[in-house]
């Protein structure tokens, strides 16, 4: 069976080479070709997740070592595969909802003339994504990591003649590359210091505590730094929002199960590493805190679907930094609460397309209401996407995002205080936004109006192969976070990579969840007052001081502006006058001296022999004279 997990990666590859190197006869059925390999490699995960069950716990993992990569004396790099608990998850993860996606993107991409380029892209991202996560060594790693950032690039930009679009996609690129530049950083430490790069002996030599504790410190902060880049964490979350400019199974692709999920896994792959360095991990606690919260307050004030769910995800995914950030006792619901996110943020994305779909790609909430009458099954699924993701008792957030929260609490201390208070007020946020999304989408009066041009929206429901996949999404979203509780079944699946501990909780669980459900309760409440009482008015209002800086991202894009943008031009303006005033300076005054002096010693030898003579008189007589006075004195 281990002969099969290259097959993971080279399906869907070979599904992008085909789809975009093959000729227009691939038009008719791209699409089929790139969603029936996307499949292939799903089915491929599963027989080997199959023959993995059948093992003992200590003897779930395989390695397929396909080919020397750069074998040159003192450094050698090998193209070999690791399959365990931990890629095993993501594996099904990704190939799962990835082939979701790919069936949804059938209906949804219908009509544009660029569908097989489209599948291709998506096929494109799903090889590196998988590459990513079943890499043996940090290397190859990182090989997966940028090609999941130029996909992500070529998905974003897609529609690139809107000048939004391309430009969504060039500054997640851009961003994405300072936290790239961490990992590359982290990988150089990592051979310079253990000789290696490979997970197994970098890990044990962490654990070791070998290369010293600011070594250490200096790795894990940059592969943090790596992690802030692909899932959109503070200081590097800017990306984010715009990137909804792609289409919306890009949103569902991007946003929900795969590559905002990559700083995640990679912060869990290293474990032994942040768990060495405590100030690192401290620097990790502050970063998720920080953004969870970011993401959750920027969400409350987005009219467009997109964007508000954008918001959700960075919150979300600050949830699970803060888990892994916590050490062993967090790292397994950090991976809990990413599958679980996985299910229920693809459906909602997934559902905003529906909407999307039936209003002529209208993504203001205030130009939708009622909804729920002309798109049930959209209405259905996304209620249970909202529903899990609020924490509803029973459905799956209600098990993943607890488990963080006492999790946060259990570190114990002021602390724990601290970390388990601000998950609870994400907690009362994300009520409040979500149930705020579902109003104005689907409660309430119609309140579209006809365009410039007299044409009205008709909303309707989408086609099968875009519900179908919202139905078996909603699916995961109630039971998946069920299932993975009963008996600690995924705590005891994922401990022989990740570990456990209970840390020292200072309240017990059942007062964790009592204090949850009240602030969802108050979330729920607070955005009925506001939305659902009172017609939700088409034109947003000037809303207070908070509300406007929210509307723009809390001014991260301001921020960057003047720190960076301007900063870097007073930087290099600087750089240019010094350059200019006194390198050039010094440089062109040297040469100009030495120039002038050459110039003026020349016409001492014109070529003649009179004017040698006279030089040769005066010198004799200047010696002469020199003697004279000597003598004299």
């Amino acid at each position: 069976m281990e002969n099969l997990i290259a097959l993971l990666v080279a399906a869907p590859l070979l599904g992008a080479a085909v789809l975009l190197c093959g000729g227009r006869r691939l038009d008719r059925v791209g699409h089929l070709l790139g969603t029936l390999l996307s499949a292939a490699s799903f089915v491929i995960g599963v027989l080997l997740f199959t023959d993995m069950l059948g093992k003992s716990a200590d003897d779930r993992t395989f390695t397929q070592h396909l080919f020397s990569w750069i074998p040159v004396e003192g450094f050698q790099a090998d193209v070999s595969f690791q399959l365990d608990q931990l890629s095993m998850t993501f594996v099904l993860l990704i190939s799962g909802v990835g082939t979701l996606i790919h069936i949804y993107s059938i209906g949804y991409m219908e009509h544009d003339e660029r569908r097989r380029r489209f599948f291709g892209y998506l096929n494109l991202f799903l090889a590196a994504m998988l590459l990513l996560v079943l890499a043996d060594n940090y290397l190859l790693l990182y090989v997966g990591w940028e090609g999941v950032g130029l996909a992500s690039y070529l998905l974003i930009g897609f529609w690139q003649h809107k000048p939004s679009a391309a430009t969504a996609a060039k500054k997640a690129f851009l961003v994405n590359r300072v936290g790239d530049m961490g990992l590359s950083i982290a990988i150089m430490l990592m051979f310079t210091t253990f000789g290696t790069f490979a997970f197994a002996p970098v890990l044990k030599a962490a654990e070791e505590h070998q290369g010293g504790g600011a070594t250490l410190t200096g790795i894990a902060l940059m592969l943090l730094l790596a992690a802030c880049g692909k899932s959109a964490q503070v200081p590097l979350q800017s990306w984010l929002g715009d990137a909804m400019e792609g289409p919306t199974p890009v949103s569902a692709l991007i946003h929900a199960a795969t590559m905002v999920t990559a700083g995640v896994y990679l912060i869990v792959r290293s474990g032994a590493v942040f768990n060495a360095s405590p100030d690192a991990q401290l620097v990790v606690v502050i970063v998720g805190s920080v953004t969870l919260l970011f993401g959750a307050i920027v969400g409350c004030a987005k009219d467009d679907i997109k964007k508000a769910l954008a918001g959700s995800t960075m919150s979300q995914i600050g949830y699970m930094v803060l888990a892994a950030g916590l050490g062993p006792i967090g790292y397994v619901f950090a991976i809990m609460h990413l599958v679980t996110h996985g299910f229920f943020k693809a459906g909602l994305f997934l559902g905003a397309g529906s909407v999307m779909h039936g209003m002529n790609d209208e993504v203001d909430m205030r130009k939708y209401g009622a909804l729920r009458k002309y798109m049930p099954v959209t209405f259905v699924t996304f209620g249970l996407g909202y529903l899990a993701i609020i924490g509803f008792p029973g459905l799956s957030g209600f098990f993943s995002k607890d488990k963080i929260i006492e999790a946060a609490f259990a570190k114990g201390g002021t602390e724990g205080w601290i970390l388990g208070s601000v998950a609870l007020l994400g907690a009362a946020i994300t009520a409040y936004y979500m149930t705020r999304v579902m109003i104005m989408t689907f409660f309430g009066e119609k309140r579209w109006q006809p365009d410039a041009e007299g044409h009205e929206p008709h909303p309707h429901e989408s086609p099968k192969s875009m519900t179908i996949p919202m139905i078996v999404l909603a699916f995961g979203s109630v039971f998946a976070g069920g299932f993975f509780s009963i008996g600690d079944r995924f705590l005891h699946w994922l401990e022989p990579v990740t570990e456990h501990s209970h840390g020292n909780a200072p309240i017990s669980a059942t007062t964790v969840t009592a204090a949850t459900m009240v602030v969802l309760v108050i979330g729920v409440v607070l955005a009925y007052l506001q939305y659902g009482r009172r017609p939700v008015p088409v034109a947003a209002p000037r809303g207070s001081l908070l509300t406007r800086a929210a509307r723009r991202d809390l001014l991260q894009d301001d921020f960057n502006h003047v720190v960076l943008v301007r900063g870097g031009e007073h930087l290099t303006r600087s750089l240019v006058y010094v350059d200019h005033t006194l390198v050039d300076g010094v440089v062109n005054g040297t040469a100009a001296s030495v120039g002038g002096l050459s110039g003026r010693l020349r016409k001492l030898q014109n070529g003649y022999a009179r004017s040698y003579a006279v030089s040769m008189f005066g010198g004799a007589a200047l010696i002469v004279a020199a003697t004279l006075l000597m003598r004299a004195v």
